[in-house]
């Protein structure tokens, strides 16, 4: 018996250690870690994209109806409060998304973010759900009292639907995106936007006055929107990539090339077709009315988001560079405006071409080039294409249900794309229908804007 104990021994061992690898094999294929525990600020606990995209649609949902509800929301403070939200839904995610990092210490003035207890378990739903109830009561301190408590419903509903069994977990988890978003706050303060709600209209802005410079339109308002903004910190470092681009030099010689710029939105004004006139109105977006044009690209996002049925992790990604395409073109398009200061076509047209004109729809004050909505819509669309690919096809129906423009004779219809690129192409064109923008306005918005997505888009996003 002794001679035959050690190979009997080795065969259940050897038969031992294949059964214990192949059942390691099985478990490994069955659970998905998403980071090495080994690695630093590494946590446990279901992926993120092992959880559905209802926190992240939801909240944004909620945003958008507090942008168009909160007093003070003008386009480029609505665009900044996207890019805050959006960045705080992914950040507070991201340890639990394997192959995506940080943007902590690549955003201007961004140090690193908070970390996830290494080895710990959490729950990013509710870490997403926390951030952004934290962020979006920071960004909108101003709000009504029946939107503060939309905001707290919302939050309880989430926290009801995606709680864990295990109360430390679920503590530990919305600790963390209430750490996130108190971090991301404090950083926004000295972006040179905060509270700009409360500043659309300075008045210490002295208007600068000369042939060619922007003058007070239909609305009478004096003071332009936002003066300062561009002097804000954009999000990204604009590199070299992006030099202000210069516009047309101003004349109002019937021969000059800007003379023929107001003409042909002069002209347009004349012929305009129903289809023209309904693409003008869906795309106007005025802030009360909607959620500014910003968040009608936040709400392009959400509706792709709902399309492709993606994952918590793809959808806080999507609304992550959404939120930061906007935030920069706003920036970066109001730095180009008011330095040129270049007037707009109702100017134009009742100096240079017809005293009587009425364009089709009013000019927001502020100077024309570039085309905010051609900007930050083509920003917008090349983070998304990126994401979702360039023949990503989806029904924008962002406006369905808004009471008829009675005055205009235009019903709001849903829109259908093959691309971001053709969503973005029809927003600034809405605003040549509309008589707001020349063409150089929108073609120079478009090329900027796809430059700023791309800077957006170089960030280091994978591991």
């Amino acid at each position: 018996m002794k001679n035959h104990l050690p190979s009997e021994l080795n065969q259940i061992n050897g038969s031992g250690i294949r059964v214990t690898f192949i059942i390691l094999l099985l478990l490994a294929a069955c659970h998905k870690q998403p980071i090495d525990p080994t690695q630093p600020g590494a946590a446990l606990g279901k992926p993120a994209d092992q959880y559905g995209n209802d926190v992240a649609t939801q909240w944004a949902t909620l945003q958008l109806k507090l942008t168009q509800t909160t007093p003070g929301f003008s386009p480029p403070v609505a665009s900044r409060a996207l890019g805050y939200a959006g960045l705080a839904m992914y950040e507070a995610v991201v340890a639990g998304i394997a192959d995506r990092k940080s943007l902590g210490g690549q955003l201007q003035g961004l140090p690193a973010l908070p970390q996830p207890e290494s080895g710990q378990t959490y729950n990013w739903a509710l870490s997403a759900n926390a951030a952004q109830a934290a962020i979006i009561r920071d960004l909108y301190p101003t709000t009504s009292a029946a939107n503060k408590a939309r905001v707290d419903s919302l939050e309880q509903v989430l926290l009801t639907q995606f709680k864990d069994t295990d109360d430390a977990i679920n503590q530990r988890s919305i600790t963390f995106g209430q750490q996130i978003a108190s971090a991301l706050f404090e950083w926004s303060k000295t972006d040179g936007g905060h509270e700009g709600y409360s500043r659309n209209f300075p008045a210490s802005y002295v208007v600068p006055t000369g042939p060619g410079l922007w003058q007070p339109t239909e609305n009478g308002q004096k003071i332009p929107m936002q003066p300062y903004w561009g002097k804000n910190r954009t999000f990204v470092k604009a590199n070299d990539l992006l030099p202000m681009p210069k516009p047309l030099p101003y004349s109002t010689d019937v021969k000059s090339a800007i003379f023929q710029q107001y003409l042909d939105v002069y002209t347009k004004s004349k012929n305009l077709t129903q289809t023209e006139k309904e693409i003008a109105v869906w795309w106007a977006d005025n802030p009360t009315d909607t959620f500014t044009p910003p968040g009608h690209s936040y709400s392009i996002a959400n509706i792709a988001i709902k399309t492709a049925q993606s994952n918590l992790a793809r959808a806080t990604e999507a609304f992550a560079r959404t939120g930061i395409a906007v935030a920069d073109a706003f920036i970066l398009c109001w730095r180009c405006k008011f330095t040129y200061n270049n007037l707009r076509p109702y100017t134009y047209g009742r100096l240079a071409i017809d005293p009587n004109w009425v364009p089709f729809w009013p000019a927001p004050p502020f100077p024309g080039y570039p085309s905010g909505h051609a900007t930050q819509s083509s920003a917008a669309a090349t983070v998304m294409t990126d994401l979702y690919g360039e023949g990503f096809a989806f029904v924008d129906d962002s406006h369905v249900g808004r009471v008829k423009d009675a005055q205009r004779n235009v019903e709001f219809k849903a829109r259908t794309f093959t691309s971001f690129a053709a969503a973005a192409q029809e927003s600034a064109d809405s605003r040549f229908y509309g008589n707001i923008h020349t063409r150089q306005d929108n073609e120079t918005g478009l090329t900027e804007g796809k430059k700023i997505g791309a800077n957006i888009n170089a960030l280091e996003w994978n591991k």
